[in-house]
């Protein structure tokens, strides 16, 4: 896809927002409020982008689903700390007596004009996020020193990142000088409504069940009592609901998927188990 027509469907997307693949062929995203179509501006604007979200909110989700909607491909990189500037960027590779140069998934998506997804970027070190800096400003560039190479990005590339702010700390996150490159945009946990047709959907949960486990998720995340690292996302809510499509008792599902998962001390496990025989008709 050429500049001028890459523009034209953004365009396109931004205001109807239109979309370049069939809706059935889309991966499955349930919107919440404006976060579409603020993407869609971004990526028509060369603009950089931000997402900030509680674990299983659907910030990945969100992201393939843009990607298949502006008709682009997408590279996503899982960010960890052994994630170097090097990983990202790329490096020399011997091979039969010589040397070759190997691009990385951030020189992959220049050239080709992907869409670039760093999930967790705070997990990475620090000299990762010091490489995005003039691919995130107006110069939109990837300077390689190993080979000497200077890549202009096409207008089609767009650069997304993302992190937890539940797990920010004085030594992971985003530097002023990073942060504002990006535009922003925040994601929490869906209202009921919307995350009730997400576990019907992806769960294949029938109405009610779905609407229990959503119950029980509310419930969950109100609880102020116990010291939890994260609380019942919406990823482990749909994943009870698919135990549950299996066959699994419907206590023994979100067991499995929700208690289980979000603790190992066993006097909170106890607790959120009593909310769970509370909240739960196994009968569903």
């Amino acid at each position: 896809m050429g500049g001028a027509d890459a523009i034209d469907l953004l365009a396109r997307a931004a205001s109807t927002p239109g979309l370049v693949a069939a809706p059935e062929k889309l991966p499955f995203y349930a919107e919440q409020a404006g976060e579409c179509q603020l993407f869609a501006h971004c990526f028509r604007q060369q603009l950089p982008l931000l997402i900030k979200g509680p674990t299983g909110c659907g910030k990945t989700r969100f992201v393939e689903h843009m990607a298949a909607r502006l008709g682009r491909p997408l590279i996503t990189v899982s960010c960890h700390d052994d994630l170097s500037a090097a990983d990202l960027v790329g490096r020399h590779l011997i091979g039969q007596g010589d040397t070759v140069w190997s691009d990385g998934p951030l020189a992959r998506a220049v050239r080709q004009g992907a869409i670039l997804y760093l999930d967790e970027v705070v997990e990475a070190r620090k000299d990762t996020t010091v490489v995005l800096h003039p691919l995130a400003d107006d110069r939109r560039l990837l300077p390689i020193e190993r080979t000497g190479e200077l890549l202009k990005a096409p207008p089609e590339f767009m650069l997304v990142i993302s992190y937890n702010p539940g797990y920010q700390n004085l030594l992971k996150g985003l530097k002023p000088s990073t942060r504002q490159r990006f535009t922003a945009l925040s994601l929490g946990y869906p209202s009921a409504e919307v995350e009730r047709r997400i576990v019907e959907q992806e769960g294949r949960a029938a109405p009610a069940l779905a609407a229990q486990l959503v119950h029980l998720g509310q419930a969950l995340r109100r609880l102020t009592a116990h010291d939890l690292e994260e609380t019942a996302s919406t990823r482990l809510l749909v994943m009870a609901a698919r135990l549950v499509a299996s066959g699994l008792p419907l206590l023994d599902a979100c067991r499995a998927a929700v208690v289980n998962a979000l603790t190992d001390d066993q006097e909170t496990s106890a607790a959120l188990d009593e909310v769970l025989r509370a909240l739960i008709d196994d009968g569903h």
